[in-house]
């Protein structure tokens, strides 16, 4: 097995000043595609060479390091997934011995084994520095005070952006989620610039606000930098309304890296720019697997350039959107805001829909708040959505009917499909202390 003194490039210098543009953020695209061969020449020969997972997997498929020779041929090289780390766990998708690996985060395992990563201090250190560039980007300053609300412990979120602001230059309030009054006390006291958390859980804290008798609008808020679930264009007008604040995307996930693939940009926010210096995006067709060009809406895939400890390859992460040329950072494409995830798709009666629809469909019509459920049912033969939606407080009566019957209306003309609309009452309905639960399926199980 290689040790790090195998690895050619060291790719996080500690000398780079956090708050001014690093040179890679900068390149051309011609100059982002030469570095990105050099280094995925390396990740698939370093996983190739010490991941026996990998190597099983490739020669199965009749495919090795010597068959990369242009970026063009990692379609080459087979996808993994979820299952292809749950396979390996706990470790043995690890690319160097356990003494160099420094943390581990593991996601929930709530549908299975949990999903184990790994990172070495080199790992750490370029997580760190990409961190800082998409809170950089995202209009966050060195000596900011910033409200972490990301959930701490093996999700990646909570360290992962206070790592960020650390190597930023910023003073870090290590909050994490939950105790929606204590957080509130704490922005009002401590008045930090720069909140980040969840889309939906800063939503919840607009609710505590209101019940403590304090106008959101009047905080010391001035950006939110927002992810881990997907949310809607509706829905940054609603929380910047809300809070009289500039609220910027973040994307990433734990097998890839954590918070810190891609960041948007403070002022154009016209999308996630992919820092592809380390990471490798494409799009697939979900169904049929074959890629497909910029500007194309598909699955999310992506290879790590530069990770040592958990190399990951042709990833498929499920996450739906499309990509799009570079425009504040011309080299490095960008991603439109994820639509949803193909594994959270409901189909109803022959109806493809996500959450996301309902979202930006619901924020349309000013009578209904943006806290709502989806829950599914199959009383006879035929399944069944009714979505529960609350009602902004200063709507009652007649108006709240009205706007329920216009959601459903709206939701058959646009969507293709008919469902129930229950109109709750403010407040009834649970809420987000991290990533939020959208669908509750209560169909039965089919037996076997």
């Amino acid at each position: 097995m290689s040790t790090l003194a195998d690895e050619p490039i060291r790719h996080s210098p500690q000398s780079h000043d956090p708050a001014l543009p690093d040179p890679e953020e900068l390149a051309t695209r011609e100059e982002i595609e030469t570095l990105q061969l050099t280094r995925l020449q390396h990740t698939v020969r370093h996983a190739y060479d010490n991941v026996p997972a990998y190597r099983a997997l490739y020669d199965t498929h009749g495919v090795g390091p010597d068959d990369l020779r242009s970026l063009e041929d990692l379609a080459k090289f087979p996808f993994t997934d979820k299952e292809f780390l749950r396979a390996a766990y706990p470790f043995k998708a690890f690319a160097v011995p356990m003494e160099q690996v420094r943390r581990i985060h593991a996601s929930s395992g709530t549908t299975g084994r949990p999903t184990v990563v790994g990172y070495t201090q080199d790992d750490i250190d370029v997580w760190a520095s990409l961190l800082a560039r998409c809170l950089r980007f995202s209009g966050v300053r060195p000596g900011d005070l910033v409200h972490n609300a990301y959930g701490y412990g093996l999700f990646t979120g909570g360290l992962g952006a206070h790592y960020g602001v650390e190597r930023l230059g910023g003073t870090v309030i290590p909050m994490s989620g939950g105790q929606s009054e204590k957080q509130v006390q704490l922005i009002q006291d401590f008045r930090p610039r720069v909140i980040l958390c969840t889309p939906t859980y800063l939503l919840t804290l607009a609710d505590t606000f209101r019940e403590a008798g304090i106008d959101p609008r009047s905080t010391s808020l001035e950006i939110a930098v927002l992810g881990a679930e997907p949310w809607t264009e509706q829905m940054r007008h609603e929380i910047e309304e809300t809070f009289a604040i500039r609220a910027c995307d973040i994307y990433g996930l734990s097998e890839i890296m954590g918070p810190g693939v891609a960041g948007e940009s403070w002022e154009l926010q016209d999308g996630s720019t992919i820092w592809e210096d380390h990471f490798r995006p494409e799009i697939i067709d979900p169904i049929t697997e074959e890629p497909l060009p910029t500007g194309e809406d598909g699955e999310l895939v992506f290879t790590t350039l530069t990770k040592q400890a958990l190399p990951i390859i042709r990833y498929r992460t499920h996450d739906l959107t499309r990509l799009m040329p570079g425009t504040d950072r011309p080299g490095h494409r960008r991603m439109a805001r994820i639509t949803g995830r193909s594994d959270d798709m409901i189909i109803l009666r022959g109806v493809n829909l996500f959450p996301s629809q309902i979202e930006e469909i619901a924020l349309e019509i000013e009578e209904l708040s943006p806290h709502f459920q989806l829950r599914l049912s199959r009383p006879g033969t035929m399944d069944e959505m009714t979505v529960h939606i609350e009602r902004r407080p200063e709507c009652d009566g007649a108006a709240a009917e009205s706007a329920g019957a216009e959601l459903a209306r709206r939701i058959k003309v646009r969507i293709g499909t008919s469902c129930r609309v229950s109109v709750e009452e403010p407040g009834s309905l649970a809420r987000s202390s991290g990533k939020l639960r959208r669908i509750y399926d209560e169909r039965p199980r089919q037996a076997g």
